[in-house]
């Protein structure tokens, strides 16, 4: 058993694993060398070749205990269909949504469009570089994923004035979104997948009395087919408000926390295993107060299970040799 598996599974404290979100990736010149010749994003991701060998950069690099594989949340809405393509410098940008194109899907061609992201993680199973390691497939989480579907673009630029009004329309999207993520997960798993993460990180858009329809019964599905399946599923429902409530009707084997939490709440409130939490702004500090901040945390959690990560994807911007001086820190602690 991995060292994560052994928190999640054993609830074990006393090991400190560490993998971060986005580890494989735009932080590194290795990858930015693959980038700069393979300029459409989403063909690099269906390239499974160069994408297992972008997932275990990272592991031939640092002590991680993890590989998180290279792909994206989107690719389940282009699976079914819609347009998505990633603009430099604006991201993410997707066609209009035809929900009879959508709901014609059929399972065999959509596993078809997604096979090389299957691939990819039987690739990076059998490698060398995962012996004794974890291998991590995703999917967004229902509600993230209708934000994109239906706005189109990341709504950090803004949500549309008109989005909830179609209820006809969401409660169709959400349960094609059902059936396909369900369909992802099981082939992801089938492939060498030995924990699933859900990252829904639009989840802080919503009101409270908005959670029970648009996140917790569309995840608490997923959650119970993952485990159905015998793997283990961390939740990442980034900038919710209450992650005692999301946690006690969710029911995730672990919860990711974003950097804007209290830890110390946390460590009180919650049962489950914990991972993330750190502020990604810290690697592009200096070293002494990376090494504070990340102490910080393994204190906090010392008896509790604990996983090292990050409250969100490391930043382009952060210098590989900081990652390099966090891994060491977590392993020396």
């Amino acid at each position: 058993m991995s060292p994560i598996e052994e928190v999640i599974v054993n609830k074990k404290s006393n090991i400190n694993p560490i993998w971060i979100m986005r580890q494989a990736g735009r932080y590194l010149p290795e990858f930015r060398e693959i980038r700069k010749q393979n300029p459409d994003f989403i063909k690099l991701c269906l390239n499974e070749k160069l994408s297992s060998e972008i997932t275990l950069q990272p592991l031939k690099r640092f002590n991680l205990d993890a590989a998180i594989i290279f792909s994206d949340i989107l690719m389940l809405p282009y699976g079914l269909n819609q347009n998505v393509e990633f603009k430099k410098n604006i991201g993410p940008l997707l066609g209009n949504l035809d929900l009879e194109k959508i709901s014609d899907v059929k399972e065999a061609d959509f596993v078809e469009k997604l096979s090389p992201i299957y691939k990819l993680i039987e690739l990076v199973s059998n490698s060398q570089h995962t012996k004794n390691k974890t291998t991590i497939g995703f999917i967004g989480a229902p509600w993230t994923l209708l934000v994109y579907m239906l706005n189109k673009k990341s709504p950090k630029l803004n949500l549309n004035d008109n989005f909830y009004e179609d209820k006809y329309l969401i409660d169709k999207v959400l349960k094609i979104l059902d059936k396909f993520l369900k369909i992802h997960i099981k082939n992801q798993i089938d492939n060498g997948a030995q924990i699933i993460q859900i990252f829904d990180s639009w989840a802080g858009l919503l009101k409270e009395k908005d959670l029970t329809y648009y996140i917790y019964n569309p995840t608490l599905s997923l959650v119970n087919y993952v485990k159905s399946l015998n793997v283990p599923v961390i939740c990442f429902p980034r900038g919710i408000k209450n992650y005692k409530d999301y946690c006690e009707i969710v029911k995730p084997d672990t919860i990711c926390i974003d950097y804007e939490v209290d830890p110390i709440k946390i460590n009180k409130e919650i049962k489950i295993p914990v991972q993330g939490g750190m502020d990604p702004k810290v690697l592009l500090s200096d070293k002494e107060n990376l090494k504070k901040e990340a102490i910080k945390y393994l204190d906090i959690f010392k008896d509790h299970p604990y996983i090292f990560n990050l409250g969100h994807g490391i930043l382009p911007e952060t210098d590989p040799n900081m990652m390099d001086y966090l891994v060491k820190t977590v392993k020396d602690y």
